[in-house]
């Protein structure tokens, strides 16, 4: 007499873990403050560079491209966390 097949049972998956979950949900912050500190160094260029030197800070002078440039970086810094 031929021998049966055996059925495979499928492999058990876990639920997901509520813990799993939250963890996902706490990057939610990263996009906003990546994007407003883009804008923030792109907005202190542009000023900058409208007012002739003016303002953001006078006494700074080119410097202020700089921060501007610093705030764009610390953006892709921030990037990098992003999920």
């Amino acid at each position: 007499m031929p021998k049966s097949r055996i059925r495979k049972k499928s492999d058990f998956t876990p639920p997901p873990d509520k813990k799993t979950a939250i963890k996902l949900d706490t990057r939610r912050w990263i996009a906003p403050f990546m994007l407003a500190l883009f804008l923030i160094g792109l907005l202190w260029i542009v000023v900058y560079y409208v007012t002739n030197g003016d303002f953001p800070v006078e006494s700074m002078g080119n410097w202020n491209i700089v921060v501007g440039f610093g705030f764009i970086a610390a953006g892709f810094g921030v990037s990098t966390q992003w999920k």
